[in-house]
């Protein structure tokens, strides 16, 4: 359930000079675009807004005119230099309804001594209900060595959300460090030094 409750205004100026302003008083803009109903320009209280951004696929119930709706926020755009939140585009959701995220993928554990885990996608598509979506998904490795890898099948996913993505996709593998690979071979390096 969305705990990020905050209060919402339409806006009615628009343009860079306006975008500007409202920051400069502690507001965000934002555009919520929804399937139910029209695009509609607001604006958040900034301070807010950047609590909720810490985490990915935040759901948020506002109040706009002292009517709740539930969005979800699809992207944010910062300036590079200040890092200040420019603008959000929000989507409006139901409860039950499921949306489209992307959410990380964390390792947990590690693979065998002289190999390393290589994380092909940083992030998996999922299918999950807009109000239970997780905030990352875990692929274990218990010293696997090389040669093993985790394909989006083999995600343990929540209960009610489902992939997004081909199955067969390969998300993680165990492949040999350098390290490893001379562990392998150490009597070639002190041969060839010999030589020269």
């Amino acid at each position: 359930m969305a705990d990020n409750k905050l209060k919402a205004t339409l806006r009615e100026s628009f343009g860079k000079g306006a975008a500007r302003k409202l920051r400069a008083a502690g507001h965000t803009p934002a555009v919520i675009y929804g399937h139910k109903s029209e695009t509609r320009h607001i604006t958040l209280p900034a301070h807010e807004v950047a609590l909720v951004l810490r985490h990915k696929n935040a759901v948020m119930e506002i109040d706009l005119g002292g009517k709740n709706e539930l969005v979800l926020v699809k992207s944010a755009q910062k300036d590079p230099v200040t890092q200040i939140i420019e603008h959000i585009d929000l989507v409006e959701v139901v409860k039950g309804e499921k949306v489209h995220v992307e959410v990380p993928v964390h390792i947990v554990g590690e693979s065998m001594s002289g190999t390393t885990v290589d994380l092909e996608h940083k992030t998996v598509k999922l299918l999950a209900e807009a109000t239970h979506i997780p905030e990352h998904v875990e692929i274990v490795f218990n010293k696997e060595p090389a040669g093993f890898h985790v394909l989006a099948k083999d995600v343990v996913l929540p209960s009610g959300v489902t992939l997004d993505l081909d199955p067969e996709v390969l998300i993680a593998s165990v492949v040999i460090t350098g390290a490893g690979a001379s562990e392998d071979t150490p009597t070639e390096a002190p041969a060839e030094a010999a030589a020269e």
